[in-house]
Parts: structure tokens; sequence; C-alpha cells
């Protein structure tokens, strides 16, 4: 093995979201031969040991459309079997997080 192979893909792109009690982060990655593919990594704390629990998926550029469809499709199910409703969180500087809920139509 060579010694890129035990190392991180080094990111093109980043993307972090935080909601609520989670962050979502979008890593545009690329492959030894320079093709790009993306990592969904959710991470969230756990409340008892303080300790940051990710998983993680990769998605390569030959499945984004299936994998577009089938979000948007499952998406559109529950916009429309269910109301939405997002709890909308603030920041503040202490770091302390309030909550107020809204509407979001998550459009994509």
């Amino acid at each position: 093995m060579g010694e890129f192979d035990n190392k991180e893909r080094e990111e093109v792109f980043s993307k972090k979201v935080r909601a609520g009690k989670r962050t979502y982060f979008f890593d545009v990655k690329a492959t030894r031969s320079g093709d790009f593919y993306l990592t969904l990594t959710e991470s969230k704390k756990r409340l008892e040991d303080g300790v940051f629990v990710k998983h993680k998926i990769f998605l390569y550029k030959e499945d984004f459309e299936k994998f577009a469809e089938g979000l948007n499709e499952t998406v559109d199910y529950i916009k429309n079997h269910q109301e939405v409703i997002e709890k909308r969180y603030e920041y503040s500087d202490n770091h302390e997080v309030s909550g107020t809920k809204g509407h979001d139509d998550f459009s994509f």
C-alpha cells in the first residue's frame, strides 16, 4: 500500500449545515485520478458522554441523479402526507441554543 492509501482525501469544497442538535457536512473530495465525489456526514453529540458520533456516506457522481430523484421523491411524500414543521434554532454568543417553530418548504 502506498502512503496515500491510509490518508483522508483532500477536500475540494466543504459546506457545513447546523440543524438543531445535528451538524451536517457536505464535502467534495477528489480521487487519485481527479474525479470528484461527495461525502455526507452527520455529526451529533451524545448527551451521556459528550462524544461526537458521526455517520458518513459516500456518493459518487454516477449516482447523483438517482440519489437526488430518490431524495426528492421521499421529501415530496413527506410534504404531501404530513405537515412539516422545522424547529428554528438561534445560536447566541455564549453558545446557548433557543428554538422557535416555523414552516419550511424543504426545496432542493
